[in-house]
């Protein structure tokens, strides 16, 4: 249960949900029990009206003791019936408070789940999988939301049944209550034991059907792939396959189900049985009355769905703790990215690396070691190098997705770590080597990163960004919904719309990863021509590997295994005659091949 302490916070907070929940569960029962007692009357002037009614054989007033029996009986039917109702109002009520209380429980706990992954740095999402990520934040989540709810009301209303019954038995007879209540012991552990080997099936069972829905998920996504290499029979095999094992799994908890019932029905039987065999030879000794064994058989079958409850509550808390320590694991990982209390800032531009070094601490890689450069505002600054040199490296730094292990950087004179986060990533424009779009509509996409944005500036920013003509080539234009991670676009477009969504921020600082390689050349020159414009004063970093595309830079860094080797302009690396000129050439050689 230390697990599940988390959840105290939130008992609290709806303790007004939960006292009155407890009252109507004492009331709903209360109201449960007092009719067997009725019955139990009801029974006795059955047994005795009978025989009164025989020795009136033939008399004229055995029609008036008949009207008299007929009356009594409608009178404790009606009296049993509004009992009955009042019962199921309370349960109503019970329901309307303590199950309720737990679909707000369960609110507050994904969003309380949620904005802490919005706090957890980039590291922690490299090292954890998107589905379980989901998996804690919604089956984990209900699972928990079964204890606060079903579980507590469920033990809350055995506990007060018991003990409301059990009073009410021995009141009656002590012996004939001890055998009345020998099987539901019995009945408990078989239940306790059958429903755990029933979890542990269906746990089986989930997991199978998440790793079917995964290939399933998987392969439609890679359909074309699919198709290509004509594999649809393969992918056909291994879903049957897959599908088999989920059915064999489905048909072994069939059958533990198909004995649970069985042997649940023969222990209340047996529990009814000698209900009836002992309270005869108490009848017989004169110790008890007929109704009171009416009384007692309402009383056991009263106790069977708790007592059958019982291994189910067990389960379900079982199961909470589980996941309740998983949820906790995440919401007690501590961000690693801390924002700073510096007073919020316009930012300028002014960029500087001072001997930062960086190793990725999920892998161990160093990406970046010992780097210096300076970037002034409204500089144009391209970073070049081979892959894994450490190019998008230094935009996550500058965007603080990571803190450098040793070193500094500054903006505008202050360090980064003082700086406000989200005010500071705020005056930033970021477009990923990876483009992603949401499955929404053009317009929702680029006008993703503010609050409020008219169609004139969703426009402006497509046209700057060259795919405004792209845009409403389509049947419903800016409207126009895109599949999942933006399928609906090719990659240029894409990338292109990637960008309209930075530049409609009207960023101080841009960074463009890699954003113009699905991009044609001249396609490419007008983006930039249009950046150059735009971004007047604003500083701009271009990682890319085209020279074509960062020869008008004002200063280039050329990266090499995680160093900075080269930086200058264009015509001052080109005559140093180093690296940056050995790939100028190479390229230049192969667009004289393709030209030929």
């Amino acid at each position: 249960m230390k697990h599940l302490r988390h959840l105290n916070k939130y008992f609290y907070k709806y303790k007004w949900w939960i006292i009155p929940g407890i009252f109507f569960v004492i009331v709903s029962n209360i109201f449960g029990v007092v009719p067997a007692q009725v019955i139990g009357h009801a029974f006795n002037l059955i047994t005795e009206n009978i025989q009164i009614y025989r020795l009136f054989n033939g008399f004229e007033r055995r029609e008036i003791i008949y009207d008299i029996f007929s009356y009594s009986l409608l009178y404790f039917g009606a009296i049993v019936l509004i009992l009955y109702l009042l019962r199921g109002l309370f349960l109503f009520f019970m329901r309307q408070t303590l199950i309720l209380m737990s679909r707000h429980i369960e609110f507050d706990m994904k969003n309380e789940i949620y904005a802490h992954y919005q706090k957890l740095n980039l590291g922690f999402y490299r090292r954890n999988n998107t589905g379980d990520l989901m998996s804690r934040a919604t089956e984990d989540v209900n699972r928990v939301r079964m204890y606060v709810g079903p579980a507590i009301m469920y033990a809350i209303n055995t506990a007060v049944l018991f003990s409301l019954v059990i009073y009410a038995m021995f009141d009656v007879n002590a012996e004939l209550a001890l055998f009345s209540l020998l099987p539901l012991p019995v009945l408990v552990i078989v239940i306790y034991f059958v429903n755990t080997l029933i979890n542990r099936k269906s746990e089986r069972i989930q997991q199978q059907l998440s790793r079917l829905s995964s290939y399933v998920q998987e392969q439609f996504s890679g359909i074309r792939v699919i198709k290509s290499y004509v594999r649809e029979e393969h992918t056909r095999k291994v879903f049957a396959g897959e599908s088999y094992t989920y059915k064999d799994l489905a048909m072994n908890l069939v059958k533990v189900q198909a004995l649970f019932y069985p042997a649940m029905i023969l222990l209340v039987g047996l529990s009814t049985i000698l209900t009836i065999y002992i309270g005869g030879k108490q009848v017989i000794g004169g110790y008890i009355t007929p109704g009171n064994i009416a009384e007692f058989i309402v009383y056991v079958n009263q106790l069977t769905f708790p007592v059958s409850m019982l291994g189910w509550v067990t389960t379900l808390i079982q199961r909470a703790s589980a996941s309740q320590k998983r949820i906790n694991e995440f919401l007690h990982t501590e961000p690693d990215i801390v924002s700073g209390d510096h007073p919020e800032v316009t930012v300028l531009g002014d960029i500087s690396f001072k001997n930062v070094t960086f190793t990725y601490p999920d892998t161990g890689i160093k990406a970046i070691s010992d780097i210096s450069f300076d970037i002034k505002k409204g500089q144009f600054v391209a970073i070049m190098g081979r892959t894994g040199s450490g190019k998008s490296t230094l935009a996550n730094l500058l965007m603080r997705m990571y803190d450098a292990d040793s070193g500094s950087i500054t903006v505008d004179g202050l360090p980064l770590k003082k700086l406000s986060l989200q005010h500071y990533r705020n005056q930033l424009g970021y477009v990923p080597q990876e483009v992603f779009l949401f499955s929404d509509t053009i317009r929702n996409n680029i006008a993703f990163g503010l609050e409020e944005v008219n169609q004139s500036q969703v426009e402006t920013a497509a046209k700057q960004a060259a795919v405004y003509n792209n845009i409403i080539g389509f049947e419903k234009q800016f409207d126009t919904m895109l599949g999942e991670r933006g399928i609906t676009l090719s990659g240029g477009q894409k990338q292109r719309v990637s960008i309209a969504r930075a530049l409609i921020k009207s960023p101080s600082i841009l960074i463009l990863d890699d954003c113009l390689s699905a991009v044609d050349t001249k396609t490419e020159e007008e983006i930039l021509n249009n950046l150059g414009a735009l971004m007047h004063q604003k500083t701009i970093i271009l990682i890319a590997h085209r020279i074509s595309t960062l020869k008008n830079a004002d200063k280039i860094l050329v990266l090499d295994d995680g160093r900075l080797i080269e930086q200058g302009t264009h015509e001052e690396l080109v005559h140093q005659n180093g690296a940056y000129a050995e790939m100028y050439q190479n390229q230049l050689l192969e667009e004289e091949n393709q030209t030929a």
